[in-house]
């Protein structure tokens, strides 16, 4: 029920879709079979959003910091994303799914630069669900270019120091027009953020699976909405301050 406290279905969900690789490796393949088997679990996470009526779905597809991998595989994994683009978005309009980019797009060749403008466009007009791609994105990235610009703005005198707030920062980081994630899932057995949504993050639930990536099928996100389901977000207030009890009473937090 409404302001209770527990929310039933998150309105923006963000996943870390870790273990291709070692999903690869353990079926002795090369690690971009399990970057390739993975499109399956994204295609899943894109149709079990729609169905459950989540808002937002962003994934984490390439991080800042994953350059610095093997050459070969950093070229495999640009490859991959410009068929996708090319083969996926057809399949987005027809299920009017927004598909946006977040990140430094900078780094990526001219050519899949045009392809990430061209997908963007063809779904610009859907009002679905809206699928961000964090690609070549890091959340101290994204920090970085909101202070750079509010600096840029006090250097004008458009804005003086004192009125920079929280509201001021978020106003300027990459997807300021949408919510904040309520839920972040991890596939693959690990259990750090990885410097994703840093600021954004700040009362996300985080949910970690060792399933890897591309055995995450609607079971398996079904079981961590379940998890989203049973969670009681007081934003720093105290349980009894709500007017429900808690429906985890063994977490302590917060």
């Amino acid at each position: 029920m409404e302001g209770d406290g527990v929310a039933r279905i998150p309105r923006h969900v963000a996943i870390v879709m870790d273990g291709n690789g070692r999903w690869a490796q353990q079926r002795n393949l090369p690690r971009h079979a399990g970057h390739k088997a993975g499109v399956k679990s994204v295609r899943t996470s894109v149709e079990e959003s729609v169905r459950h009526g989540i808002e937002v779905l962003t994934l984490f597809a390439f991080s800042s910091e994953n350059w610095k991998r093997p050459a070969g595989e950093v070229s495999l994994l640009m490859d991959l994303f410009m068929v996708a683009l090319q083969r996926e978005v057809k399949r987005l309009k027809r299920n009017n799914v927004r598909l946006r980019i977040i990140g430094d797009r900078s780094a990526f060749s001219d050519k899949l630069q045009q392809r990430i403008a061209a997908a963007e466009a063809e779904t610009a007009d859907n009002d679905g669900l809206v699928l961000q791609i964090a690609a070549n994105y890091g959340g101290r990235w994204d920090i970085v270019q909101a202070v750079r610009r509010l600096a840029t703005r006090v250097a004008s005198g458009e804005l003086t120091a004192e009125r920079i707030s929280e509201a001021a920062i978020s106003s300027e980081l990459s997807f300021s027009d949408l919510p904040d994630p309520d839920l972040f899932i991890r596939t693959g057995g690990e259990q750090r953020i990885s410097n994703f949504m840093l600021w954004q993050s700040a009362y996300t639930e985080l949910y970690f699976t060792d399933a890897y990536w591309p055995d995450f099928d609607a079971r398996a996100y079904t079981a961590a909405l379940d998890f989203f389901a049973a969670r009681q977000r007081r934003f720093g207030t105290l349980g009894e301050q709500l007017p429900t009890t808690n429906p985890n009473p063994s977490d302590p937090t917060d």
